[in-house]
């Protein structure tokens, strides 16, 4: 296919500066949000099972829901009964709530024993989960504007930039495509191998790109789409709500758990009851949201569709399940939602999604090194714009990874000292974070990131190794995975090892070569680099 050079050019220029401009936030946030694919098996495994109480039978949901609401009067303002055997069969806070990230929140679970007497531990929880997908929808940029936080707005921002740096490519790839689409040129200059490599992470998996950037926007900046549309609407609401309840409420009017179930079974046949959350109970503002699962339907949220019923009435008030009542615009907006969190299909969408996601990383980091590669000129001396982008790609990209790395590593660690664990996750991602970007400023590119990815490969491996400690020396109070899902966690931390590991030997090597002036180059002796035979980029 033939297009004119300018038009061209300009859509190289285009597909460069926007992709340059966003990619290092876009890199933070496709990693940490291939791990939160996993998100539950990452609670589990973060989270010692003796936290967890023994589960029990459907039935007897009905007395436990009562002992709780009778000896415990808190609990009526939020109260959440699980059906996961892995999972306390019920739980609530004692500070905080489940919205949102707070590094102190505290809650209670419970059970009944054989005698159905109500069993509780107080446990804060724990927020690993919660600290990557802050990452993934902020790069871990703090601060707020309005309610939102900003990392949100920049991410929607990059996030639109993303949008026109695959349109861009696209047009500007489409007189080759067919011809360089498969090609991998692994011989020649180095940064062909990158181009090649750049270029089939991109078309590949082009689908998934345009709906998760698209999406990115509509949730950053959902809440000024609905103001301007307001605009349109004028007084009449978007989104029409039922008046607000007046009627004054009693719990032992509260009809039984095993009702709300049969009700939710009948509204949404062939999905599971996950949980149940009951708000307000002594409230005319009460309400239930059943969280229910179908791994054969596109699910609204990123793990399950929702159910939103008067705990008392029993009257559905929304629900996000695919029936043939729901409209066409919730049902486009559940499969744009679906789309995004990658809730259907189950486990192999899930690992697909997961996959998909590293994939994206490493599509933002080669274009961050084809621009690199371009604008390397000849000699030592090199322009400042060179040398900045380099230290910011590694630091940033290196630094994210270390500073989850160094995370993981720690949490089972960190269990063993009287601080808040949430605030210690903290203190470690950023510290890990700040010591790999200031390192590439001071020391470089290619010595920060030989020595980051050897960092990185020994966090990865105290992972597992830890699990080994846990069984052999049970005075540590340490613990071990206790389910296949907490056990993969440990085999892909081991495989990350194995890469970076590789990766720094490779990235060594190819510096000891590189030309001086190369952020990638590293002076060594005269006698090493002539046992090396890697070509120079």
């Amino acid at each position: 296919m033939k297009v004119r050079a300018d038009i061209l050019r300009t859509y190289q220029s285009l597909h460069t500066w926007t992709g340059i401009t966003s990619s290092l936030l876009l890199f933070i946030g496709f990693f940490a949000g291939a791990l939160t694919m996993f998100a539950p098996e990452i609670d589990r495994w973060a989270t010692p099972s003796r936290h967890q109480m023994a589960s029990i039978e459907t039935e007897r949901y009905d007395v436990l829901l009562d002992t709780v609401l009778q000896t415990h009067p808190k609990a009526s303002d939020s109260v959440i009964l699980h059906f996961d055997d892995a999972l306390s069969p019920v739980s609530w806070y004692e500070q905080g709530s489940p919205r949102g990230l707070r590094l102190d929140d505290i809650r209670w679970h419970g059970t009944l024993d054989e005698n159905d007497q109500l069993i509780t531990e107080l446990v804060p929880v724990n927020s690993l989960s919660a600290l990557l997908d802050m990452l993934h929808r902020t790069a871990g940029i703090g601060g707020e504007v309005g309610h939102t936080q900003a990392g949100v707005y920049i991410l929607g921002i990059a996030a639109g930039l993303y949008f026109l740096a695959l349109v861009s490519g696209v047009i500007f790839l489409l007189p080759t495509l067919v011809k360089r689409f498969m090609a991998v040129r692994a011989q020649g200059e180095r940064k062909r191998f990158w181009l090649d490599g750049h270029n089939l992470l991109g078309i590949a998996s082009l689908p998934f790109h345009i709906v998760i950037a698209l999406t990115v926007c509509v949730f950053a900046f959902h809440d000024i789409l609905y103001g301007t549309l307001a605009q349109v609407y004028g007084d009449k609401p978007l989104f029409p709500r039922n008046a607000p309840s007046k009627i004054e409420r009693n719990i032992a009017d509260l009809p039984k758990v095993s009702e709300l179930v049969a009700l939710a079974e009948s509204h949404a046949p062939g999905y599971q009851v996950a949980q149940i959350k009951l708000s307000n109970l002594n409230k005319p503002s009460a309400f239930a949201t059943i969280d229910v699962v179908n791994e054969g339907e596109i699910a609204r949220g990123a793990l399950n569709d929702f159910i939103f019923i008067n705990p008392y009435t029993l009257e559905i008030v929304s629900s996000s399940v695919a029936h043939p009542e729901q409209t066409v615009w919730a049902r486009i907006v559940s499969s744009f939602f679906g789309l995004h969190f990658g809730s259907y299909g189950g486990d192999l969408v899930r690992w697909a999604y997961f996959l998909m996601g590293l994939a994206g990383a490493c599509l933002f980091y080669s274009g961050n090194i084809l621009w690199l590669e371009k604008r390397r000129q000849k000699g030592i001396q090199q322009r400042r714009a060179y040398r900045i982008m380099g230290a910011l790609t590694v630091g940033v990209s290196l630094g994210s990874l270390m500073g989850i790395a160094a995370v993981f590593a720690s949490n089972k660690w960190l269990t063993l000292a009287p601080v808040n664990i949430n605030h210690a996750y903290m203190f470690v991602y950023y510290a890990s974070f700040s010591c790999v970007m200031i390192s590439a400023f001071v020391y470089g590119p290619a010595k920060t990131a030989i020595n980051s990815l050897k960092l990185l490969a020994m966090f990865c491996v105290l992972i597992p190794v830890t699990s080994v400690l846990a069984s052999l020396v049970p005075a540590l109070s340490l613990w071990t995975p206790n389910s296949l899902g907490a056990l993969m966690i440990e085999v892909i931390a081991l495989v990350f090892a194995t890469v970076f590991w590789w990766m720094s030997g490779y990235v060594k090597r190819r510096a000891m070569v590189n030309e001086p002036g190369s952020i990638w180059y590293i002076e060594t002796s005269d006698a090493i680099r002539s046992e090396l035979s890697v070509k120079h980029s």
